[in-house]
């Protein structure tokens, strides 16, 4: 069993952003050269999280537009009377109680089983950020 682990960083520069980073994991499935496996993609971050879903611009809006709804910036929330890193982001952390900070991907033949319409995204909830992280690491023969 092989184990291959890479960071990737992303820049943000919105509040909530939806990044597209199919190709990227993608290309390191390939430089890995497993056969069988399985790739996991970790989020460093509490704001930022990691989302399989479909690739589709009106799609893209409407998420951005449904989490500014379900924890709305301005809401009355404890964390922001004196958040320890100075941002008011008690919004961020309440969106990101629906999504996975990981996944996991298999592989097969040397690439990413992934649905026809699923792409794999960066998901920011607290932007924008001078640099995201995400570990990745491909495990597999």
């Amino acid at each position: 069993m092989n184990y291959i682990t890479h960071t990737i960083s992303r820049e943000t520069t919105e509040p909530i952003q939806i990044i597209d980073i199919t190709d990227e994991v993608r290309d390191f499935v390939v430089s890995c050269g497993l056969e069988q496996g399985q790739i996991t993609l970790a989020s460093q971050h509490t704001t930022a999280f990691i989302n399989i879903n479909e690739q589709e611009t009106r799609l893209l809006e409407d998420m951005v537009t449904f989490l500014k709804r379900l924890a709305p910036k301005d809401g009355d929330y404890l964390h922001n009377i004196d958040p320890i890193d100075g941002r008011d982001n008690a919004h961020s952390h309440l969106m990101g109680l629906f999504m996975n900070s990981s996944e996991t991907i298999p592989i097969h033949a040397g690439r990413m089983l992934l649905g026809e319409w699923q792409s794999v995204f960066l998901v920011e909830l607290d932007g924008p950020r001078a640099k995201r992280n995400i570990l990745m690491q491909a495990s597999g023969i």
